[in-house]
């Protein structure tokens, strides 16, 4: 794996936010590229929506399907509400208009990005190495 990028586009990966000072995780299996920066997408009425919202600041982590390797995304998320982004999701993950099929003009649905991270790679038995976001 080259980049974050492909590492968690190969593997279910999991975002943590803070929720009332206590630390929340949850799967996501979403991410794309878009104007060089590394996108999610969620629902507005989701709690980690609100947790974002409320800090920005979060953690992804993936396991590899070696079980040895493993990657976390340190970072500040910033919102995208634009139809291009929404649209974009779509384009790449056309299954997710069963959940919303107004497609990029549902209102609920909502993409973000990382606006700073950084990404460490870790191998049992090696030391961690920065790899670059996309």
């Amino acid at each position: 794996m080259e980049t974050a990028y492909d590492f968690l586009k190969a593997n279910i990966f999991h975002i943590a936010t803070v929720d009332k000072g206590k630390p929340r995780v949850r799967p996501f299996g979403f991410v794309m590229k878009r104007d060089n920066r590394l996108y999610l997408c969620t629902n507005k009425n989701k709690e980690v929506y609100k947790n974002l919202k409320d800090n920005p600041v979060t953690e992804l982590s993936a396991v590899g399907k070696d079980g040895m390797t493993w990657l976390r995304v340190r970072g500040t998320v910033e919102f995208d509400e634009s139809k291009e982004a929404k649209a974009q999701v779509f384009e790449e993950a056309p299954q997710l208009l069963k959940i919303y099929p107004k497609g990029a003009d549902d209102e609920v649905f909502v993409t973000f990005y990382f606006k700073e991270a950084n990404a460490k790679l870790f191998s049992i038995g090696t030391q961690p190495k920065d790899v670059p976001l996309i």
